[in-house]
């Protein structure tokens, strides 16, 4: 019997055989590292990017690249009073990300 590694690979190569991963918008293209990827766990990515692929976004993706706009944000050097507000936010929101994905870990 094959174990599930040989078993997804086979269904990847059928689907690379039958021409839909090609039709993938990001085929053939670099992976975006600006959408939340790199800060996913790396157990999730792949999953994640399928999901995207189809249109679908899970709520922990969205929330990271909320995350990421606040850092970018903060990158620009806003007045204190505005960076103050912008840390707390991203403070809360990385805790609220942290805490879904344990509940995600733990199944």
């Amino acid at each position: 019997m094959p174990t599930l590694d040989e078993q997804i690979a086979q269904r990847i190569r059928e689907e690379e055989l039958s021409g839909q991963m090609s039709q993938a918008p990001s085929y053939g293209k670099a992976l975006q590292i600006n959408d939340g990827f790199m800060e996913t766990p790396e157990e999730l990515r792949l999953g994640y990017k399928f999901l995207k692929e189809a249109g679908f976004v899970p709520p922990e993706v969205e929330l990271m690249q909320e995350a990421a706009d606040l850092r970018e944000a903060l990158r620009c050097d806003p007045p204190a009073d505005k960076a103050r507000e912008l840390r707390a936010k991203l403070t809360a929101l990385e805790l609220r990300i942290a805490m879904r994905l344990e509940r995600l870990a733990k199944g």
